[in-house]
């Protein structure tokens, strides 16, 4: 995808969202974000639109997408607030639909599980401490893979491993069966996010990411 396109972030105000934007920036990309708290966002750029907003607001979603080729989300439930991986799933995919969109990218704990897994012990473990601590907000995210799993857009879900907030990229290891490492840094994470505006290989599938 030509650096000229408009993409849509969501959770560009997180940890890992501000490594994306940055990279997203450095490689010339136009953005446009959705901002819960706009004003607390520091990275000045006029490549970035910045909208006020919340993923689980249709109308937001709605405006956020109007122009943009692509989608990109890294939001993350918050502890005590209403339920935003599936909700924000539904209004991406309907606006898709409206602007004809096709392609958006996710990204998700490696906790949510798919028919085509093969996960190690160690994988299953993590998996098993995430549906026994968080059991609503995994729940949530399998709705949300459902979701895109029944859709036909062009639609990949990261799933990732501890995220270090490191600038270091290093190797990626990219595995569709199980995790095949036990961190990843925010910087990789934004750089493979990024390669999947114009790869094609991962498209309606849900990879596994992490460093070595």
């Amino acid at each position: 995808m030509k650096q000229h396109t408009k993409i849509a972030i969501l959770g560009g105000g997180g940890r890992t969202g501000k490594f994306l934007v940055t990279q997203l920036i450095d490689q010339g990309y136009q953005l446009k974000l959705l901002l819960r708290n706009p004003e607390q966002f520091t990275i000045d750029s006029p490549l970035i639109e910045v909208l006020k907003g919340d993923a689980v607001d249709a109308k937001a979603i709605h405006a956020l997408l109007e122009g943009c080729e692509a989608v990109i989300s890294t939001v993350g439930q918050r502890k005590g607030e209403p339920l935003v991986s599936s909700q924000a799933t539904i209004n991406v995919l309907q606006s898709m639909t409206a602007y004809g969109i096709r392609r958006y990218i996710v990204v998700a704990g490696l906790n949510v599980d798919t028919p085509f897994d093969n996960k190690s012990e160690k994988t299953r473990m993590a998996t098993e401490w995430m549906k026994a601590n968080f059991p609503i907000p995994h729940a949530d995210r399998m709705k949300a893979y459902s979701i895109l799993s029944a859709s036909t857009m062009d639609w990949t879900l990261v799933r990732v491993p501890l995220i270090v907030y490191s600038k270091t990229r290093g190797e990626i290891l990219v595995d569709l069966e199980d995790c095949k490492g036990d961190t990843i840094s925010a910087a990789a994470i934004g750089a493979f996010l990024i390669e999947q505006l114009s790869d094609t290989s991962y498209f309606r599938t849900s990879p596994f990411i992490a460093n070595p």
